[in-house]
């Protein structure tokens, strides 16, 4: 294959320009605040899922204790109205009167029972309302860095994603002055060859598979016209031919 020297010179900025382009796809699929991000976004999920169980756990506690209130008030207000009953004498019978006392004593029991019951149920409450405001305050502080790390995420990515449009776009033109069957090479050789389909040669080095050439190998090199497309040896890259080839 012919091509003018010139052309092949541009190819080497072709190359630049691709490499180019590889790095900064390469950051936009590795930043390290995708996966910051990513972190922050599962630890709130978890976060959240214990909260959603809490939450429930301060819902069930809440209307239990609104039961227990309930059972105290109506067992405090049948002793009540039993007590008021024998103090007011309107109880007269002996015997009556011996039964109803000795359901004040057992109501008297049943409203400590209960009321045991309805600081257990408050002490439990209080301990899942208190988890449930401290994973409350948890899940803002997440936002928050989730927030601050979105911004960051989209300001590097716009930076980047800008970067390779403009590097695309100064690809393209270059590209476009080149012959087409040159760049069919080039762009073949690039996917086989991890990305560097063509490499300068200088101090008698390829800089594609960073090897010297032997003597033989530079010397049909140095023979060789101008215009002639040349292929390393050892990688088989398109090798372009500069000031600081050594031969």
């Amino acid at each position: 294959m012919k091509a003018d020297p010139f052309a092949l010179l541009k190819l080497l900025d072709v190359q630049v320009l691709d490499s180019r382009l590889d790095q900064l796809r390469h950051g936009l699929e590795h930043m390290p605040e995708a996966g910051e991000l990513a972190s922050l976004r599962q630890q709130r999920t978890e976060v959240d899922n214990r909260a959603r169980d809490v939450r429930v756990s301060v819902d069930d506690l809440t209307r239990e204790q609104k039961k227990a209130d309930a059972d105290v008030e109506q067992v405090k207000a049948r002793r009540k109205r039993d007590q008021d009953r024998i103090d007011q004498g309107l109880v007269a019978n002996p015997k009556d009167l011996e039964r109803m006392q000795g359901e004040l004593v057992s109501l008297a029991r049943r409203i400590t029972s209960l009321e045991d019951t309805e600081l257990e149920v408050m002490e439990q409450l209080e301990t899942a309302q208190h988890e449930l405001d401290s994973l409350t305050v948890e899940l803002a502080g997440l936002d928050e860095q989730i927030a601050s790390v979105s911004a960051e995420l989209d300001e590097k990515a716009g930076t980047l994603n800008q970067q390779l449009a403009e590097s695309g776009e100064e690809r393209k033109q270059v590209a476009a002055e080149l012959p087409e069957d040159l760049m069919a090479l080039y762009d073949r050789l690039r996917v086989q060859k991890g990305g560097v389909g063509a490499a300068a040669l200088r101090a008698r080095r390829c800089g594609g598979c960073r090897l010297e050439l032997n003597a033989a190998d530079l010397g049909v090199i140095a023979k060789a016209p101008s215009n002639e497309v040349l292929r390393c040896e050892e990688c088989n890259r398109i090798l372009v031919r500069t000031s600081e080839s050594g031969i």
